[in-house]
């Protein structure tokens, strides 16, 4: 096995930033339990507030705002299970319990509304275009549909639309602010999953207007186990975990202070690096496709042209399987992903890749490189390198028939 180590898996995690671990080290002599009204107490509390008001820096909210979670799987089930109860409330008559949202939302989301779906709650799962955007008319069209027999078709006026700002396997980028016009306008709540986004585009949820958005510090350089949940001003909140009366009675545990000051500190380089990573990102990312387009023939781009993440390039190889090309690829030091779900135990080809219209031999042929501030150009270059007789090698052994 080569001794070289490439990792471009940086939409999966990403290591520590040095003064991310600074502040972690530190910290660890800050044993205090924020509740406490003692001098340890106090100085966790102020440690914790001031990390508050850099995660809400990050995305242009207040800080009383920001509700501190273990991560964005149960920011995205705290705002599922919010409409669970809401929709419970309002079902039967005319009130509000359809729940959206898309095809190509991560399986924390969607897995939340297939819950609530077989809990007799109405859901819509929206398809995508070729790119991986929402269909505008689709949404519209769910959105408004007012004739009695699609009322009663929906069983209730929407309740709940959850898109996710940008999709973790293409990078596609949706327009947020356009979709959320539409929402509000048929008075329904909005939240996005803007866990891959955030550090990687502006986010400014007073410009979005929406009324949820989820956080995860360790997409952003900062610790696992710990992210957090904007909640607008006046929108409803039902806690998913019950207990103290921590995060002002709406996320009940112990405070972990280590995640949240690591959190603080990721959030606030995120923000201060914001205009160096796009242009940094975008350069590699832009020299990686250039190269293996030129070396390699018959390659496809996966997610949209223009409206995608500065760090996300993912590519299918017809002819080859993704997960050959995976272990190939780490045999020689490069560590990625690739777009079917085989790490989690699953052969089934990315859902994602299938939603958007590729077929199964795209969507099992498919890389996803994601790049982060560990890249530079020459391992982009060892890239070009590496990939192109991998591929061809992989494609001659292939019973598949290529076009």
């Amino acid at each position: 096995m080569n001794d070289k180590r490439i990792y471009i898996d940086y939409n999966a995690t990403t290591p520590l930033k040095d003064e991310v671990k600074e502040v972690l080290k530190q910290g660890f002599d800050l044993y205090g339990n924020a509740s406490s009204l003692h001098a340890s107490g106090r100085e966790a509390r102020v440690r914790i507030e001031e990390a508050r008001t850099s995660v809400a820096d990050l995305i242009g909210a207040r800080p009383q705002e920001i509700i501190f979670t273990s991560g964005g799987s149960e920011s995205n089930n705290t705002v599922f299970y919010t409409m669970e109860k809401l929709a419970q409330d309002n079902a039967g008559g005319a009130g509000r319990n359809h729940i959206i949202t898309t095809a190509v939302e991560h399986p924390c989301v969607l897995n939340s509304a297939t819950y609530l779906g077989n809990k007799g709650i109405p859901v819509t799962i929206l398809p995508v275009d070729k790119y991986g955007k929402v269909k505008m008319d689709v949404l519209e069209k769910t959105l408004f549909e007012s004739s009695s027999k699609n009322k009663a078709a929906l069983q209730g006026d929407p309740l709940f639309v959850s898109i996710m700002t940008a999709n973790n396997e293409t990078g596609t980028i949706e327009d947020i602010k356009t979709i959320n016009s539409l929402v509000k306008k048929a008075g329904a709540f909005m939240h996005t999953d803007a866990v891959q986004a955030a550090g990687k585009i502006p986010l400014n949820v007073k410009e979005l207007d929406i009324d949820y958005l989820t956080l995860s510090s360790h997409k952003i350089y900062g610790p696992k186990g710990i992210g957090a949940l904007y909640v607008r001003k006046g929108s409803p909140l039902y806690p998913l975990i019950h207990g103290g009366h921590h995060e002002e009675g709406l996320r009940a545990g112990t405070y972990n202070n280590l995640g949240i000051i690591g959190f603080g500190k990721a959030a606030e380089l995120a923000l201060r690096d914001l205009s160096e990573y796009q242009s940094k990102m975008s350069h590699l990312r832009l020299r990686l496709k250039n190269g293996l387009f030129a070396a390699i023939p018959d390659i496809t781009i996966n997610g949209h042209p223009d409206d995608v993440l500065p760090n996300t390039l993912n590519i299918s190889f017809p002819g080859a399987e993704g997960e050959a090309i995976l272990l190939s690829m780490d045999l020689n030091g490069i560590e990625a992903s690739t777009g079917s779900a085989c790490a989690s135990g699953s052969l089934d080809p990315s859902h994602v890749l299938l939603a958007t219209g590729a077929g199964p031999e795209l969507a099992h042929g498919s890389i996803r490189f994601s790049l982060g501030w560990g890249i530079e150009e020459s391992d982009i270059d060892y890239i070009i390198e590496i990939l192109p007789p991998i591929i061809f090698r992989l494609r001659s052994m292939s019973t598949i028939k290529k076009n």
